[in-house]
């Protein structure tokens, strides 16, 4: 370890230059995680705040839930059996307010259940980020897919469906709305039970269902562990160029009998110490970033979430300088003596 620091206090603005690289590429990697997060909660909040649990569809629904329809014999005797199940249904549409200004939504109906709050016939809930825009309790909507109005009797934090908030409404009203009588999917919380003749989803199985989720979270986490991995890169070429350029000098301290593997402790010491003090930088920086982002930029970096890339940042930058140490056990002291002096 003191070999390691003295080296990096020697050839400071080499060691500064791989550490800004690192802490730029980890604080680019946080920030697009952060908005991967945020992008998952802005899309399927509604889902993800669900406790973990079962979701079943019909069985020639393709796999999508706007095509599910339940036969009402089946999704009674579910009911019946499972006392905390209920079935919802899920569409999109719109709603204007007073001003006769236009917002999307995500209109959601379901059974009893303590989970979402029951509306009566002409009564809307909303999901809080409509107050933004302009709307509040006792507003009167209209949507062009009904023919009365909504009347705001409350809202509800984070329930959104495909980035548009949920409104929740009666039974009735969904069924006049939509000219359906069948539910779409039923939910059973805390079960892991398949059943026949319904296609059964997990929580994680059922976001994977959802085109816009899967195609957004696949392409952003792609990105994240590209820059991981060009990290990993980026400390096998330095301390390879580094390993080059110190072939003479490990051949002097190969001759003074020191070992292959404390010259390895003496790479993994110096990766150790650019790297945790790189990501303590980028990590506090990805967390400010998020006190500071705007409301309407969907990020959500959990500290849990920062201290896991952190940990996947080490192991890479482990491998990384590994790889690039392997030279060192086919240096032979007199050869690279002589390389060196040459």
């Amino acid at each position: 370890m003191n070999m390691a620091w003295k080296e990096m206090k020697k050839n400071k603005p080499k060691f500064l230059i791989v550490g800004s690289i690192v802490l730029l590429i980890s604080l680019v990697t946080f920030i697009i995680s952060g908005l991967a997060n945020g992008l998952s909660q802005d899309n399927v909040s509604l889902i993800k705040n669900m406790p973990e649990g079962m979701f079943y569809m019909s069985e020639d629904s393709n796999e999508s839930y706007t095509q599910s329809q339940l036969e009402e014999k089946k999704q009674d005797e579910i009911l019946e059996r499972d006392k905390n199940a209920f079935a919802f249904s899920l569409q999109m549409g719109s709603l204007k307010n007073e001003a006769d200004n236009q917002q999307s939504v995500a209109f959601l109906t379901s059974t009893d259940t303590q989970l979402f709050k029951q509306v009566s016939k002409g009564e809307v809930i909303l999901d809080r980020s409509l107050k933004a825009e302009g709307i509040k309790v006792g507003d009167e909507l209209t949507s062009p897919l009904f023919d009365g109005t909504f009347k705001v009797i409350d809202f509800v934090d984070n329930k959104k469906f495909n980035h548009s908030p949920v409104a929740f409404i009666n039974q009735e009203s969904f069924k006049n709305m939509f000219r359906t009588d069948e539910w779409q999917l039923i939910y059973r919380p805390n079960t892991t039970e398949e059943i026949s003749g319904l296609q059964s989803f997990s929580k994680n199985e059922f976001l994977s269902t959802i085109p816009s989720y899967q195609a957004e979270q696949m392409t952003l986490n792609m990105i994240v562990w590209f820059l991981v991995v060009i990290s990993g890169m980026l400390f096998a070429i330095f301390f390879y160029m580094m390993n080059v350029q110190k072939i003479g000098m490990y051949g002097i301290l190969k001759a003074l009998g020191i070992r292959t593997g404390d010259l390895f402790k003496m790479i993994w010491s110096q990766m150790a110490l650019i790297t945790i003090l790189a990501l303590f930088v980028s990590g506090l920086l990805s967390q400010v970033f998020q006190v500071i982002a705007p409301d309407t930029m969907p990020y959500h970096l959990t500290l849990t979430t920062t201290i896991q890339l952190s940990f996947v940042f080490v192991i890479v930058g482990f491998l990384g300088s590994t790889l690039s140490g392997f030279q060192i056990r086919k240096i032979e002291p007199l050869q690279a003596i002589q390389q060196g002096e040459a």
